[in-house]
């Protein structure tokens, strides 16, 4: 299996590329810049490139959708309740300035519990809302991409519009927390000291 974990942008954003082997399909999670250093990955290990998913509708994870789906015909994913976010005028206009227009995208809205495949990996979502309404994580055998949900030492903002910290705090206790010990947790930004942790780290974390 291959996980590339790739620093883009100016505000620490992971960008991830999952594969299941080399020259097979791939995704993208939360592309949203450093377009060229992400290409370069997906060149070295010649994937073809399916599917764009993001984990929560903002810019700063939204931004390359519209370079990538046009660059390789890539569908997008996103859950039903942060597509939304694809429309505001913030995201519009970072999806533009860094892609151009991309019109006709495959859209697929997701919806907890959903599954996808991926060669002979399966990925399952798990709604996580908090940070966003929408906020989602990918769970991919022992690896888990909690987006803005969970960082390593740490976890999303909830002063925004839409956010909740009751549900941040009922998401990351009930849905991360309880999945198996070395369950190695991918973060959607490189805030913590580590830029990979363990659902047992994060135990010790928030429960003490």
């Amino acid at each position: 299996m291959i996980i590339e974990q790739i620093p883009v942008g100016r505000m620490a954003v992971f960008c991830y590329l999952i594969a299941e082997r080399e020259g097979g399909d791939a995704i993208l999670i939360d592309p949203a810049s450093d377009f060229d250093k992400i290409s370069e990955y997906i060149t070295r290990y010649k994937l073809k490139l399916k599917k764009i998913v993001n984990t929560h509708g903002h810019f700063d994870h939204t931004s390359g959708n519209s370079y990538f789906c046009k660059m390789t015909g890539a569908g997008l994913m996103i859950h039903e309740y942060d597509y939304g976010f694809l429309k505001t005028k913030i995201n519009r206009f970072a999806s533009f300035i860094k892609g151009g227009r991309c019109r006709n995208t495959d859209v697929t809205l997701l919806r907890d519990n959903d599954t996808f495949t991926l060669g002979g990996l399966i990925l399952k979502v798990i709604h996580t809302p908090g940070h966003t309404r929408g906020s989602i994580c990918i769970l991919c055998e022992d690896n888990l991409f909690t987006g803005d949900t969970l960082f390593t030492e740490g976890r999303g903002r909830t002063d925004f519009p839409g956010s909740s910290e009751p549900d941040m705090i009922e998401s990351i206790k009930s849905r991360i927390l309880t999945l198996p010990d070395d369950t190695k947790i991918w973060p959607g930004h490189h805030y913590g000291r580590f830029p990979v942790s363990t659902v047992g780290e994060q135990k010790k974390y928030y429960f003490g």
